[in-house]
């Protein structure tokens, strides 16, 4: 079954906004990097490798559905920030924004009646309650460090910790 137009268009718009979180995420690294964060760093960097994924998983959908794969502009990603924990509060209200896309996006499709997006939309929007909780907990213990050093370099080692991208269903 071929896309509408518009669903089309509206796929091909979250594909661009997919792959400019990755960057966004990517320059968030290059700031924690440069602050000698390198776990704050890491989960950044493998933030940017899931978004990218998820990129590609729309831009295959499309493909799949017989549509045609359109690449918007990304634009400059930020690389300075005032402090970790507004490189995160920035990642939270980033994936603020994600959510309200994913979720008209879904509404889109569904006045499309446009059912055979419902279930790849039905898993993004399953994973934005996921990327929204993890940015927020990290905010959170931000907050709580309140800029302790010994408490934000135990949080970067822990950060360390995340080096893949989870697997996806049905990848």
């Amino acid at each position: 079954m071929a896309l509408q137009p518009e669903i089309e268009k509206a796929l091909n718009d979250q594909i661009t906004a997919e792959f400019a979180s990755s960057y966004a995420y990517l320059g968030m690294a290059a700031f924690l990097e440069a602050e000698s964060l390198p776990g704050m760093a890491q989960w950044m960097r493998t933030q940017s490798q899931e978004e990218w994924t998820h990129g590609m998983k729309i831009y295959q959908f499309v493909l799949d559905r017989d549509g045609r794969v359109a690449l918007g502009e990304l634009g400059a990603a930020a690389t300075e920030y005032e402090s970790p924990l507004a490189v995160f509060e920035a990642a939270a209200a980033h994936e603020r924004k994600i959510t309200g896309l994913i979720n008209d996006l879904y509404a889109k499709a569904t006045e499309a009646r446009d059912f055979a997006s419902l279930p790849l939309l039905d898993w993004f929007v399953a994973e934005q309650v996921e990327e929204e909780a993890a940015v927020n907990q990290i905010v959170d213990d931000l907050r709580r460090a309140g800029g302790e050093g010994h408490t934000i370099l135990m949080l970067d080692r822990e950060m360390a910790a995340r080096t893949t991208v989870p697997a996806e269903p049905g990848a």
